[in-house]
């Protein structure tokens, strides 16, 4: 697919937006981040989030104090790569070099919108798409029951083509071990599968050309008691992780090679779970009932009760990515947002409260009831909200963007209607949307170290998106003279 000449079909990429032009006034708007998080366009003016989250953002992604003030009294919100070269030569900071927030800084700036590049086409539905930790590899699973791994160094070369073992629906997740050595795949099933992916051999058909051994997470040995919708390796790939249609979380010991703990988490599926960081002793899990919970490991009790329930998604959870800093995460709801939450807001009372839904709906075959749109939930406890995005049909996913290049400062998504889209953390805007595909884009990726996002679809198609540009030039930007309210 060949981009269009001329800004008009930048402007419809959703790249026109891709960097933000806010006044400093519009910081003291009395929207909520609900409101302006719906913008389309530039019509809208964002609210800054007033949250420790949005200082942290800040001081990860923001250029020296020197380089931002450009006049007295006035902060400028945006700082040209040129200008930081020209602080950089004249040792403005003291330090004689980049530090960390001023690689962010430009490196935010480059938001993928190029393309997009076909990198692969299947015939079957695309359901997971993933980098490895350090952006040397890439995963792929499709429902037909092929995992590909792409060498990304070696031009997405086809490092591994696996055919996966008693395939039941889908492949509903796949992770890689930390040390890349081995791949896991989960199904409708309670088996896991898991592969050595280091091998020589390219194919790798299941217990054929190579062994894929099962790992059983039920209790009763029941090939179909229950599917698992997500899993993933510890930081220490010493364990596996797991969610369920059986409403629970559960641990896998790869060491000792058995079930290590079952928690009966929720009252529905368990759409998603992941580690809160690198320590693994704080999970969090997000389910059809509308909750997410937080659970430590160190003090479960024999009721496994959760360390603390957090509310305010109205529909039900598809999936969870934390800041790996123990204290933030974000959430994707089947009420068509992405909610932001700190732990530390969480209510120790565990005891549920009863939905709020007072209509019947379906996110499997139903598009989202307009009179729901502007329901909010009344014990809400999430830090900001997120929209423009559509999650219907299939377990959407959405993440943060990387710490190393872009300090976290934004969160994207897949959507239903075959977009990708980008939030700012921050103001909530809408930065960019992907558009390329013809059906739903459940997962996407974005490269550790390059402004790079890789997006998979019901299509079929994996495609990858670039930095718009050599880094070098300035995107012109659309500008839209913003006119200043008067207070009477």
């Amino acid at each position: 697919m060949h981009l269009a000449t001329g800004w008009q079909s930048i402007a419809e990429m959703g790249y026109a937006m891709s960097r933000l032009e806010i006044e400093p006034e519009s910081c003291e708007e009395e929207k909520s981040l609900d409101e302006v998080g719906n913008s389309q366009g530039p019509k809208e003016l964002p609210r800054c989030l007033d949250h420790e989250i949005a200082h942290l953002t800040n001081l990860k992604s923001r250029p020296h104090e020197h380089l931002i003030r450009d006049f007295p009294g006035r902060r400028a919100l945006s700082v040209s790569t040129v200008k930081m070269l020209a602080g950089r030569e004249c040792n403005y900071s003291g330090r004689g070099r980049f530090s960390s927030a001023d690689c962010c800084h430009m490196l935010s700036r480059c938001v993928p919108g190029n393309g997009p590049l076909l990198m692969d086409q299947m015939t079957s539905r695309a359901y997971v798409s993933q980098f490895s930790a350090d952006g040397s590899l890439f995963v792929a699973g499709f429902q037909g029951g092929h995992i590909r791994i792409y060498n990304v160094d070696k031009g997405w070369k086809c490092q591994k083509n696996i055919l996966a073992k008693s395939l039941r629906w889908t492949i509903t997740d796949t992770s890689l071990s930390p040390d890349q050595r081995y791949l896991v795949y989960a199904s409708m099933s309670p088996i896991v599968h898991i592969v050595d992916v280091s091998s020589a051999a390219v194919d790798s058909l299941a217990n054929v050309t190579e062994i894929h051994e099962g790992l059983n997470f039920s209790a009763d040995n029941g090939p179909y008691s229950f599917g698992i919708f997500c899993v993933k390796f510890s930081t220490d790939g010493r364990e596996l992780i797991a969610g369920s249609s059986d409403d629970s979380i559960y641990v896998y010991d790869l060491v000792a090679n058995k079930l290590s703990l079952r928690i009966p988490a929720h009252e529905s599926d368990v759409n998603t779970v992941c580690f809160s960081d690198g320590s693994g002793h704080i999970i969090y899990s997000g389910s059809d009932d509308t909750y997410c919970k937080v659970w430590d490991r160190r003090c479960l009790s024999a009721r496994n009760k959760p360390a603390g329930v957090l509310m305010g998604h109205l529909e039900g959870i598809t999936f969870i990515d934390s800041r790996g800093d123990g204290r933030y995460f974000i959430s994707n709801g089947k009420d068509q947002t992405i909610k932001l939450w700190d732990i530390r807001k969480m209510d120790s009372n565990t005891t549920c409260r009863p939905g709020y839904r007072n209509y019947e709906w379906d996110y499997r075959w139903m598009d989202y009831p307009p009179q729901a749109r502007d329901l909010k939930h009344p014990f809400d406890r999430s830090v900001a909200t997120y929209k423009g995005h559509s999650v219907l049909r299939t377990l959407i996913r959405c993440y943060f963007s990387p710490e190393h290049s872009t300090g976290q400062k934004y969160i994207y998504t897949g959507s239903y209607d075959s977009c990708v889209y980008i939030y700012d953390v921050v103001t909530g805007a809408q930065v960019a949307a992907l558009k390329h595909h013809k059906s739903p884009v459940r997962d996407c990726s974005w490269h550790p170290d390059y402004p790079t996002i890789v997006s998979s679809s019901w299509d079929g198609d994996i495609v990858k998106w670039e930095f718009l540009g050599n880094g070098e030039i300035e995107i012109p930007v659309m500008k839209k003279r913003i006119r200043k309210r008067h207070v009477h």
